[in-house]
């Protein structure tokens, strides 16, 4: 039998689909504006002030993720850089996120233990808290508008509603309300500077 030859795969093109047939859309009205020329989206925090509630939905989710870890006994890889985990603070919560999406990508965690079984859902609910990490840890961010504000304590909301912790959505609906009557008392009377948000 004469020898097998080798097959001989084509070379990969650095070409994708927006380099086949494709079309434009008419330019239309939209216009590219200046920043300095978009309207003025509203912020009545300090920036102090969203570091402290960013601060405490960020500690809350912790806490979540931990007692749901511990609670139906998810494995958590060890690491050499990284301590074994015995309080919520000892990851971050960007850490917590990742280790839930493997659990979930990998089927670790049952559709049963998920809220409604949106076991789907919990990864892109997950990811959507992220931004409220970085909110709170990056001190060099820019003042987030209120809508802003209240969308990230939302999104820690659903995260715990996924979970099905009952305690961490009662603490986020009530940082959600105290942060909205805030907000409102800042509009009515702007010279008040000094809010006070409960803790946990």
């Amino acid at each position: 039998m004469p020898a097998s030859v080798p097959k001989r795969h084509p070379p990969r093109s650095t070409h994708d689909e927006f380099d086949g047939p494709h079309q434009f859309l008419p330019s239309g009205r939209m216009t590219v504006s200046k920043e300095n020329d978009l309207p003025h989206v509203q912020a009545h925090l300090l920036i102090q002030e969203q570091d402290t509630i960013l601060g405490k939905v960020n500690d809350c989710l912790s806490q979540c993720a931990f007692d749901f870890v511990a609670k139906y006994q998810f494995p958590i890889p060890l690491e050499q850089d990284k301590r074994p985990v015995q309080c919520p603070s000892d990851r971050e919560w960007n850490e917590w996120v990742f280790l839930l999406k493997r659990l979930a990508t990998k089927r670790r965690i049952p559709a049963r233990v998920i809220y409604s079984g949106q076991i789907k859902q919990l990864v892109t609910i997950l990811e959507n808290s992220l931004e409220m990490r970085h909110a709170a840890k990056h001190q060099s961010r820019p003042l987030k508008d209120d809508r802003n504000v209240l969308q990230l304590i939302s999104a820690g909301l659903q995260v715990a509603k996924l979970l099905k912790d009952a305690a961490c959505m009662q603490y986020m609906d009530t940082l959600y309300l105290e942060t909205e009557r805030l907000i409102q008392s800042r509009k009515a009377s702007p010279a008040r500077l000094n809010p006070t948000i409960s803790g946990r």
